[in-house]
Parts: structure tokens; sequence; C-alpha cells
């Protein structure tokens, strides 16, 4: 099983919608995918209609304070071979609880167990912050994934991720590598988000995913529905994105890069390009 943190300290950057979409386009490709909630806002939870009842005895609370094993926490969602932690408000209590406990950086691995290894891959979406519960999630992980917007601050943003990535590497997690950078909520319209996208472009390579993902009220709109948009509205432009984003999210974790022979008909060498011509609005 692999396991990715989609981490941004920045609120507001699409990584719940990002788990849950990409983590439903996985499964749909038949790939057994478990998404751990470790976000005290509970948006990925709620976002895969998990019953507020269950998540009182399911949580992944009970696991980073030593209660239970994450594999006691599993629940089923509506999508077939789609499987998540949920969690609630009460893990923003868990930072506190563990300030004394020795090696709590590594609670989550240590409650990770072989009855986990039947899952493909596990996607943790993050806080919006870079502390003990980020550092526990990039202590667990083989890699992580930083969604971010096309918009001026997010180069700086950027540069703390990648330092507290770096630290958590060379003091906790050797093994943690970088899996790539995907630009979410792009506006087409924006001649500031083309910009943006071309400046990062230009300062991370093929580290940046050759997708990017549109803004599309579609994608906000099937949360209120408990389903991944991939599967809400598979004809939106955001959820196509969604479906690229998780070939290329395959390749990469294969170390590969996706090869121009490689991408959809649909799609031209520049994805800014794609998204600003004749673009339907949802």
């Amino acid at each position: 099983m692999k396991v990715c943190s989609v981490i941004n300290q920045k609120g507001g950057v699409g990584k719940t919608t990002t788990t849950i979409n990409l983590g439903g386009a996985l499964a749909l490709m038949g790939k057994k995918v478990l998404l751990i909630d470790l976000d005290p806002q509970g948006n990925l939870s709620s976002g895969l209609d998990i019953d507020p009842s269950l998540i009182e005895s399911k949580n992944v609370y009970h696991a980073l304070v030593g209660q239970n094993k994450l594999v006691e926490n599993v629940c089923e969602t509506s999508v077939k071979n789609l499987y998540v932690i949920p969690s609630d408000n009460n893990l923003a209590g868990a930072e506190v609880e563990l300030v004394d406990v020795k090696a709590r950086e590594f609670k989550l691995k240590e409650s990770f167990t072989e009855h986990l290894d039947n899952f493909d891959f596990a996607l943790i979406d993050c806080p919006p912050s870079l502390g003990l519960l980020t550092i526990n999630a990039l202590s667990a992980s083989d890699s992580y994934l930083i969604p971010m917007q096309s918009e001026f601050f997010a180069m700086q943003g950027l540069a703390n991720i990648l330092q507290t990535a770096k630290l958590v590497k060379r003091g906790l997690n050797p093994k943690l590598e970088e899996d790539g950078i995907l630009l979410t909520m792009f506006d087409s319209r924006s001649n500031l988000s083309k910009q943006v996208y071309h400046e990062i472009k230009q300062f991370v390579g093929d580290r940046l995913y050759h997708n990017v993902i549109p803004r599309r009220v579609r994608l906000a709109e099937s949360t209120s529905h408990g389903i991944p948009g991939v599967i809400y509205d598979p004809n939106c432009m955001g959820a196509r994105s969604y479906i690229e984003v998780a070939k290329e999210f395959i390749l990469r974790s294969q170390g590969l890069r996706m090869q121009p022979s490689q991408k959809q008909a649909f799609l031209p060498p520049d994805p800014v390009d794609r998204l600003g011509k004749k673009e339907p609005t949802i």
C-alpha cells in the first residue's frame, strides 16, 4: 500500500476536494482506496456522507491516542472500493493530549497494521496547518501531494511546505518523497491565474502535474450529496480533470511521468490553453 499525504498549510486550496475526487477516481479504476480524515473539521467525512453517530465509535482520534488501531475505524462509503477513516472536532484535542507523549510524531504510523495491506492506496487529508497532525501524516507517508491555487501568495506558502517536508524527511521519515504539485481551482478567465501557473511551472518543472483542476460548481455541489464529483457528474470538466490526475498519480507512484502519447485526446500540450477555450460553465 502506498500512503500519500495531501498537504497545504493554507485553507481553502482544495485539499479535501482533491482527496475525495482523487480517491474516487482511483476507486473507479479498480484500486482499493482508503481515505484518512486527519482534519478536525471533518469535511472529508461529511463530504462522503458518513453517519455522524458512527463517527463517535469509528474515529481516527482513537487510533492517534492509542485506544485502537486504524483498521478498527474503517468505514465503507457508497462508492465501491472506497473506504474512509472519519474524524470530527474531537481530533482537535489530540495535539494537546500528545504534547508530552514520547515519540508523538509517530502515533499515526504506529497505528498502521498489516491488516491495511489489502489497500492499494491510502490518502491522508491533512489539516490546514503544519502542526503535529500534519507531521504525523508525513511521518507515516511514502509521499506527499501539494494542492495549491494559482494566486500570488501560493509560491510563498509552497516554500514553507517544502521546508517542513524536508525537515521531516531528514529527521523522521527518510523514505518520504514528493509526489507532485497540483494546481486547483484554476480560473481560466483570470490572467493572474495563467501568469502564476506559468511561474510555478517554471519554478518546479515536471514536479507540477500536467493537469490542472478548474474551478467548477459541480465539484463543490457533489459534496452536499455525499459522493465524489467524479461520480456525481463524470462529464464535468473538473471530474474529467481528476480522472487524468489519477492516471498521473499512478504513473508517479511508479516513478514515471506522463508522456504525450498517454494523454487523452481532449488534453492539448498546455492545460491552461485547454481550460481557456470554449470551456463550459459547470
